[in-house]
């Protein structure tokens, strides 16, 4: 019950400083014109009257998960007194601030991107391949925590069927993988309050999973997380008056890939982040048949109306607050059936 009743808390205050440093956030941002360039190439024309809208809001939920959530490992340490002299304990704390420092250094990425975007008055931040080299850096440094805090297994783990070691072929593997999801999760955040809301679902299910797995520790980064989005939906549901910019979803991306890395349950992992799989697969499918059609038939042919998905449901009449409770909903249930994937191998 104290595990339950410190993490409802955790989730409470992270709310509250996010939700409250907005007031102070969004101004700041006009103050200074960091307003989100808009290219309605990349999405539908009626987009066009988000311009300057103050984007990099997601330090809101930045600095309210990681205040809340190493405060909150501390008071779950005291209440449920953990032996201080298990290296398990130890191990615990660290895969916890790996997790954070591994989300932060993603939120780096996303800052300069969004600072060199403001600065130009356009679009262009980092290249794909300065996003890339980074991106792959911070994810050989976040596995060799994971490696020296505790998990040295080189098995994939899909539930039901667990992997031979692949040695170093699974870290080869990883790494592609972790840049798919933090970019996937990138791709998500086109409409108001959907990448926020589909990122709240996934902590909650997280932590449900920690629970299940015994690795409650990281359940206060989940529920931190969980409460940071929350206040920060505040602030960015349609019509959103704060865009959380790549600073946030870089953050988010990392977050959910690597909570689900130190669970090292990978079909998991590939159920909660389903929605943001898919979002990314739509723009490889898109642009590799259109390529297709260009070289067959001397013009470029598309499946969807645009995308990443998202945009197709909203070409297609789907509102925004509509396209958000549809894609969270199915965010919980591809959840549930990670949950249930859970519990039937265990």
């Amino acid at each position: 019950m104290s595990f339950w009743i410190i993490n409802i808390g955790i989730t409470l205050v992270s709310f509250a400083i996010a939700a409250v440093s907005g007031r102070w956030l969004v101004p700041f941002l006009h103050k200074l014109k960091f307003g989100q360039p808009i290219k309605t190439v990349d999405g539908p024309q009626w987009h066009a009257k988000k311009q300057g809208t103050p984007t990099m809001g997601g330090f809101m939920f930045i600095i309210s998960t990681i205040i809340t959530a190493i405060a909150g490992y501390w008071v779950y340490r005291a209440v449920c007194n953990p032996d201080i002299t298990d290296i398990a304990t130890h191990h615990a704390f660290y895969r916890v601030l790996s997790v954070i420092v591994f989300s932060a250094l993603f939120g780096v990425i996303g800052f300069i991107d969004d600072y060199t975007k403001v600065v130009r008055k356009n679009n262009d931040g980092l290249t794909p391949w300065q996003k890339i080299i980074l991106q792959t850096l911070f994810s050989l440094g976040f596995l060799f925590a994971l490696y020296k805090f505790g998990d040295a297994s080189t098995s994939l783990d899909f539930g039901f069927w667990v992997t031979p070691s692949l040695g170093i072929f699974y870290y080869i593997i990883l790494i592609p993988v972790i840049i798919y999801l933090t970019n996937a999760v990138n791709l998500t955040d086109g409409v108001d309050g959907l990448c926020g809301s589909v990122t709240f679902a996934a902590m909650l299910i997280f932590t449900v999973c920690c629970a299940i797995t015994q690795q409650r520790e990281m359940a206060c980064f989940t529920m931190a997380l969980a409460g940071g989005c929350l206040g920060f939906l505040i602030w960015n549901f349609n019509p959103a008056k704060c865009f959380m910019g790549d600073t946030g979803s870089m953050f988010l991306g990392a977050a959910v890939t690597g909570v689900g890395l130190v669970l090292h349950k990978h079909l998991l992992l590939l159920l909660v982040a389903m929605v943001y799989v898919i979002e990314a697969l739509s723009v490889v499918i898109q642009v590799s048949y259109f390529k297709y059609t260009k070289k067959k038939y001397g013009e470029g042919r598309r499946i969807f109306k645009m995308t990443p998905i998202h945009h197709h449901f909203e070409m297609s009449g789907y509102s925004e607050y509509k396209i958000v409770i549809t894609f969270s909903t199915a965010g919980i249930i591809f959840g549930i059936l990670g949950i249930i994937t859970l519990l039937a191998a265990k």
